[in-house]
């Protein structure tokens, strides 16, 4: 077996492993949880190469997690496998174009933003499926709409038909006790029955990574966003 292939078999057996205890993992966060909501893995796949898409998918995973248009862009022309791709990371208002060719927008963080996203999906002739950021740990270095301001801008999406405004994407502080987590994604749930109580399907609930999924599925996450636990450390 060339050296690639056996490279390649290694690290498709070791993400098979990691995703049925993952799976394992959220199943029961779920039922300990009690919202009863379906949850998708989202591999995400920034700094490692197509292969890691490519193997996510023989592990049954079907959603793929990218940071960065340029970086996603590249993979999206090698790989073959049949995802869908998310955008979650920052998206820049020059970029709004380029999110066209994704499922899914995680970080949909201001209002410039999902105007640039709706007249690009309007020039384009097609609809686009958001999540709307929200800050709820208030966290300067992070981006998004902070909880306060939602009920008025999601009055306002009203008027860009162009974006489905499918529910909330939020991020935890890094290292945050466990009372922290359940107050920020549990902040997301009540930011999710504002957006819906506007008017919005909003079902979605995009929070949990690595560190804390678990906590965030049995707060009701409906995409966790997995990046280390399948395929380790980034580079």
């Amino acid at each position: 077996m060339p050296i690639s292939d056996h490279v390649t078999a290694v690290l498709r057996g070791a993400v098979q492993d990691a995703v049925a205890e993952v799976r394992t993992r959220i199943a029961d966060a779920r039922a300990r949880g009690g919202h009863g909501q379906e949850v998708t893995l989202v591999a995400v796949t920034k700094t490692h190469g197509p292969e890691a898409v490519e193997a996510a998918y023989a592990a049954g995973v079907t959603d793929v997690g990218e940071n960065r248009v340029q970086e996603a862009e590249a993979k999206m022309a090698q790989v073959t496998v049949p995802v869908r791709w998310h955008l979650i990371g920052h998206l820049q208002r020059n970029k709004a174009r380029n999110a066209l060719q994704f499922s899914l927008i995680h970080g949909m963080d201001s209002e410039r933003l999902a105007v640039a996203l709706h007249d690009e999906a309007t020039r384009a002739g097609q609809s686009l499926d958001v999540l709307v950021q929200v800050n709820v740990s208030g966290e300067t270095s992070k981006s998004g709409v902070a909880p306060v301001d939602v009920p008025a801008f999601a009055e306002r999406l009203h008027r860009l038909p162009a974006l489905r405004v499918r529910g909330v994407m939020t991020m935890a502080p890094f290292d945050a006790d466990e009372r922290v987590l359940r107050e920020v994604f549990a902040g997301a749930r009540a930011v999710r029955t504002a957006l819906q109580s506007a008017g919005h399907a909003a079902e979605w609930l995009s929070m949990g990574m690595s560190g804390d999924y678990e906590i965030a599925v049995e707060e009701g996450a409906t995409h966790v966003r997995l990046g280390t636990v399948l395929f380790g450390s980034r580079t």
